[in-house]
């Protein structure tokens, strides 16, 4: 997979570098041993693999209690139920991150197209991607795996 950091441009994205909190922090290291003892077969297939859940089969789809979504590897505070909405993908959607230093955006050219994958700033897990139609300010919708994400209910 052909993979690099994205510093912007593509798709008219905002915000698309690496901002000085996110180089400075440091980041969560673990075999991939360690990683699959903590996280389940289709967690560590997504986050640490890349791959996709299938459309309407995570948990988090069709969510709508209050709260913090973080990340299932690390525990990072990634997105909030505030700007979580139903883009009718069968992913859970969200307009923005809750802080923008903790997701990392990569060019993603697998399959044959390219588009913006959305990790996690914390630990590199892959989260999803991010696409340019989202209905916020920034016009952006992240299309996250469920099985990337904790609720944190408040």
């Amino acid at each position: 997979m052909n993979r690099s950091a994205h510093s912007g441009g593509q798709m008219g994205m905002n915000k698309m570098t690496h901002t000085e909190d996110q180089i400075a922090r440091s980041r969560v290291e673990k075999t991939n041993s360690e990683w699959r003892e903590q996280l389940t077969p289709g967690q560590y297939a997504v986050l640490r693999g890349h791959g996709t859940e299938r459309a309407f089969t995570g948990k988090y789809h069709d969510e709508k209690r209050d709260g913090t979504y973080r990340c299932a590897g690390c525990g990072a505070e990634l997105f909030s139920s505030e700007t979580k909405f139903d883009s009718g993908t069968g992913w859970p959607s969200f307009t923005e991150p809750a802080d923008r230093a903790n997701v990392e955006l990569v060019d993603d050219f697998s399959h044959g197209m390219h588009r913006i994958e959305v990790n996690c700033a914390a630990c590199g897990g892959h989260l999803g991607h991010v696409f340019p139609d989202g209905p916020g300010a920034t016009g952006e919708r992240y299309c996250i795996n469920s099985c990337s994400l904790e609720l944190d209910e408040h």
